[in-house]
């Protein structure tokens, strides 16, 4: 099975191999209730004694909140994340809300919650780009974010548009990425030697 460029080693569901992070989108505004399809397949992500400790804080494009969010971003991502409809923070709490002891797997859930998110938009042809440049400190304090939260990472969503949109340069890498073989990051009994 081959989809776009990608070929699983074993055998999968084109949905992971669907799934990619383009940049190129529209421009074009997002319906509320299509935005929070995507949050609402992130709410049945696994999480550690069901703690859910992931929070979502979001701006849609043309409200004065979006504005706010894309400041955040590097210079990099501002430049194609200007077009998303809807700019995301993800959080995740540190400690369990049962009894406020720590909670080892709050970004790992996290994670978990943002695949759910980024797959339900795939499913639905719609782009869901996540990223790491963004200012983390900033994010905090203006987004009033409490202590005893962590910001783990930011997204872009929003409808797809040709890779035209985008600098030559962005364009040469709007493909979808492959993927280390499995030898290298999935071991039987130990961590091997020689492999980091």
């Amino acid at each position: 099975m081959k989809i776009n460029s990608r070929e699983p080693e074993f055998n999968v569901d084109p949905i992971f191999l669907n799934r990619w992070s383009p940049r190129a989108m529209s421009g074009e505004v997002l319906a509320k209730p299509e935005l929070m399809a995507l949050f609402e397949a992130a709410k049945w992500a696994p999480s550690s004694s069901n703690e859910q400790p992931w929070r979502f804080i979001f701006a849609q494009r043309d409200t004065p909140h979006f504005a706010t969010f894309l400041d955040l971003l590097v210079e990099g991502n501002r430049k194609w994340a200007k077009e998303a409809s809807a700019l995301i923070v993800m959080v995740s709490r540190n400690t369990f809300e049962r009894n406020s002891k720590e909670n080892r797997t709050h970004s790992f859930d996290t994670g978990s919650a943002w695949v759910s998110l980024a797959l339900q938009a795939s499913s639905k042809g719609l782009v869901a780009h996540g990223m790491a440049g963004f200012d983390y400190d900033r994010a905090k304090s203006e987004l009033k974010i409490p202590d005893g939260f962590s910001v783990e990472a930011m997204a872009a969503v929003g409808k797809p548009a040709g890779k035209e949109v985008l600098s030559p340069e962005l364009q040469e890498r709007e493909i979808p990425s492959q993927r280390k073989e499995l030898s290298l990051t999935v071991f039987e009994g130990e961590f091997p030697k020689g492999i980091e």
